[in-house]
């Protein structure tokens, strides 16, 4: 039967699926000891683009390539990360359990700080997946990005926190959220700033001039 082909839009969706389902196994393994964590979300953004893209890779192979180019600068974003949300959940928790509160303007830039930093946060790991550059500059341009495509960043962060509060409060779904949770969303929010990230690579691509060939493709770093 023709619905059975390997060529035919269910074999390709069920394909579709069980990629996914790896990618999310392996970035959920390669987050357990913590401070991977970084490493892992970026090798995560790098594959679900590339799957968006139809680019054809060997799954594994490719996350791990990503996950090894930008170990070092992923691991500083991400312990940068959790030091401002430490700081941002414990500010929270004092402006909420004090009862004396905190100054109104105080919580007015604690808020403000929260939301450049949860919107930094949706595009940190795929511009570190695509282009190469400085921690800093890296995190000033994912900022950058999630400002000009801001409904795509919230929807991003919604996509997000979907499967963290399912797995708080739907304790059933939690065997899904170990196969999807974090693929998924990173997969969806790719099919969505793939245009922007292909203009913004075109961009690039010009003021960098044609780029000389590589002896073994396999080990160049694809990043721009």
């Amino acid at each position: 039967m023709k619905l059975f082909n390997l060529d035919s839009p269910l074999m390709q969706a069920l394909s579709r699926v069980a990629d996914i389902m790896l990618l999310n196994v392996l970035t959920f393994i390669c987050c357990i000891p913590i401070v991977t964590a970084g490493a892992s979300f970026t090798a995560m953004h790098y594959m679900c683009l590339k799957m968006v893209r139809n680019e054809e890779t060997y799954l594994v192979r490719g996350f791990f390539k990503s996950f090894k180019e930008n170990f070092g600068q992923a691991t500083v974003i991400w312990l940068i990360q959790l030091v401002v949300f430490f700081i941002l959940g414990y500010d929270f928790f004092i402006m909420y359990s004090s009862e004396e509160g905190l100054n109104i303007v105080l919580q007015v830039l604690i808020f403000i700080v929260t939301i450049l930093a949860l919107l930094t946060s949706s595009f940190v790991y795929p511009v570190l997946a695509r282009f190469v550059n400085t921690v800093p500059r890296t995190i000033k341009n994912a900022l950058f990005v999630s400002i000009m495509q801001l409904p795509k960043a919230i929807l991003n962060i919604i996509l997000s926190a979907v499967p963290i509060f399912l797995a708080l409060y739907l304790p059933q779904v939690i065997p899904l959220v170990l196969f999807f949770g974090f693929a998924l969303p990173a997969y969806l929010h790719a099919k969505l700033y793939n245009k922007f990230f292909k203009k913004l690579e075109d961009r690039v691509m010009e003021e960098m001039g044609p780029a000389e060939p590589v002896a073994d493709p396999d080990a160049e770093d694809e990043r721009i």
